[in-house]
């Protein structure tokens, strides 16, 4: 027997983490999310976008057997709904007349009792909607129960077709979004902006439910939230943590009203940017079916950073840190790789590779016969140590974890197949400067969630040393490069904003410093087309929010 919620609303808010691809995973994730929400008292439970198929699908929307699969995954979710229990909101792609929709079902009394589609379908950034799916028709809103519940799909309260106000005006009484919205830093603060712009213009309260969790290089944070018609937080949920959360609107005069609010604890900057990167590696690992991680542990700031992730995402038993030395590996690096491994708590070994370089150099010796050492034989090295790295993965099916940071990538130093082997990175979108940035908060918290140690895990020493490649005698990084905080900044100025060399000039910094800089960002376009995937972590992730020629020769001058 259904209940009557002319004056009570209790809506469960299924804020989790779905697999693309795992149809019947993703119905069973649905399923005990509805028997929490029953227990819970609720009338209905709104998952995400798109939840069936996981997000983003992608091109797996092309395939009639995948639409097939949601489709009746659907079907056996609304027959279930026939026990008098809670409703459902869910999220899947479907098969209609004029071609394939982004679409929820409302789910009631043993069957589909409504029908809606994605009208705003997003085409920048990460976003490739219009490829794979066409644009439903204008919303009214669908009746649950004695409600007229308007639900605009994700985009749909973003961009500027008064979706919104088209149900509003039709009817509608209350707002669920579902929504499939990509982590960045500060996004947060703008889907509160966006809902609150709906909020004010409609007259109406809205429910925010966001997905959680890693797919290949973005991330989901959830943090779900509404907003109540007087432009009050109704509600706000954890970010980068699943919940079946129970939320209870109460019928005032002739509108809804959230009251009792649960409002969660943001975590900001640092801790924000380090629980993203943990969520993308567990994630990425977890998904696709591997039992550990390997990285090479070089005494520096990058890999130490990316073993205190690894660890915090699957336990020390599961991470490898093998330190590769050669001649021109310093005691202090040795020293440094040593302690942080032991601090971590996770297997250490160390594999020397002078006897693979020299082979390399021995086989080379009568081709490079009268020419001058230079990057090639600093590449071998590197390639080296990639070659093992990825050959301890092949015998023991761990996942190499790749350890460049985006200031790095962005001017090519880095070497192709060798230390940009790897499965995933989980600091390719972060500059140098963020990195030590979130070492340093690392080693004064314990992320929530994470399965590793308190306490300082990176050495401090790392986190104090001139950062180098040490693939030559006295090696710096800056013996090539500006300073990091020199060479962030010029590169936030042109990858992030776009800016003109004027204004970047404006800043303080020094013309020629700057068309350098621009030259080598363009030229190591080809070295990031063959990068392994990483966290996005900024709003210009390079790949899915960049997306530059590697021909080409413009150069602003």
């Amino acid at each position: 027997m259904t209940q009557d919620i002319s004056h009570t609303f209790r809506i469960a808010i299924a804020q989790l983490d779905p697999t693309v691809g795992d149809v019947s995973g993703n119905l069973t994730l649905a399923r005990a999310a509805r028997r929490e929400a029953a227990s819970q008292g609720a009338d209905l439970v709104l998952f995400t976008e798109l939840f069936i198929s996981g997000y983003q699908p992608e091109d797996l929307v092309l395939k009639p057997a995948f639409l097939t699969a949601c489709q009746r995954a659907v079907e056996d979710l609304a027959a279930e709904t026939a026990d008098g229990g809670p409703g459902v909101i869910i999220g899947f792609p479907r098969k209609g007349e004029t071609g394939r929709h982004n679409s929820v079902a409302v789910l009631d009394g043993g069957k589909i009792v409504a029908i809606r589609d994605k009208v705003d379908l997003p085409n920048y950034g990460e976003f490739d909607e219009k490829r794979v799916f066409v644009a439903g028709p204008m919303p009214g809103p669908a009746n649950f129960r004695g409600v007229r519940i308007g639900i605009p799909i994700c985009e749909d309260i973003w961009g500027d077709l008064d979706i919104c106000e088209t149900l509003a005006e039709s009817g509608a009484e209350i707002l669920l979004c579902p929504n499939g919205s990509p982590f960045y830093r500060g996004k947060l603060d703008i889907r509160h902006q966006v809902v609150l712009r709906q909020v004010i213009e409609t007259g109406l309260p809205l429910v925010y439910a966001a997905q959680v969790g890693g797919q290949d290089e973005i991330v989901f944070d959830g943090a779900s939230f509404g907003f109540n018609a007087d432009r009050t937080l109704a509600f706000q949920m954890p970010q980068f943590e699943t919940a079946v959360t129970l939320v209870e609107w109460k019928r005032t005069g002739d509108s809804w009203h959230c009251e009792a609010c649960k409002i969660a604890s943001i975590p900001e900057k640092e801790e924000a940017d380090y629980r993203a990167c943990l969520l993308g590696l567990r994630d990425y690992v977890e998904k696709n079916g591997f039992k550990s991680v390997v990285l090479g542990l070089s005494g520096g700031i990058d890999s130490a950073l990316c073993a205190a992730l690894a660890v915090d995402a699957l336990g020390p038993e599961r991470v490898h840190a093998v330190m590769l030395p050669y001649r021109y590996t310093s005691e202090a690096s040795l020293r440094d790789a040593a302690d942080c491994a032991r601090a971590l708590g996770c297997r250490y070994d160390v594999v020397p590779i002078a006897a693979p370089v020299e082979g390399f150099s021995t086989a080379l010796a009568d081709l490079f016969e009268g020419t001058e050492e230079g990057v090639a034989e600093e590449n071998l090295q590197s390639r080296a140590r990639g070659t093992i790295l990825m050959a301890i993965s092949n015998r023991f099916g761990a996942m190499v974890v790749t350890t460049g940071n985006k200031s790095e990538m962005s001017v090519g130093y880095a070497t192709l197949y060798g230390d940009m082997n790897g499965g995933f990175n989980p600091i390719k979108d972060l500059y140098k400067m963020q990195v030590y940035a979130l070492a340093a908060w690392r080693n004064q918290h314990l992320p929530v969630g994470a399965l590793g140690p308190s306490g300082e895990v990176i050495p401090a020493h790392i986190l104090t040393k001139a950062p180098s490649a040490e693939l030559r005698p006295n090696q710096t990084d800056q013996d090539a490069l500006p300073p990091y905080p020199v060479l962030d900044d010029i590169l936030e100025c042109l990858v992030e904003r776009e800016m003109a060399s004027a204004d970047i000039v404006a800043r303080g910094h020094d013309l020629a410093t700057i068309h350098r800089i621009e030259h080598l960002l363009y030229l190591a376009e080809y070295k990031r087309r063959q990068s392994a995937p990483g966290v996005k972590i900024t709003g210009k992730y390079f790949g899915r929010d960049r997306r530059y020629p590697i021909t080409n020769r413009f150069r602003e001058r």
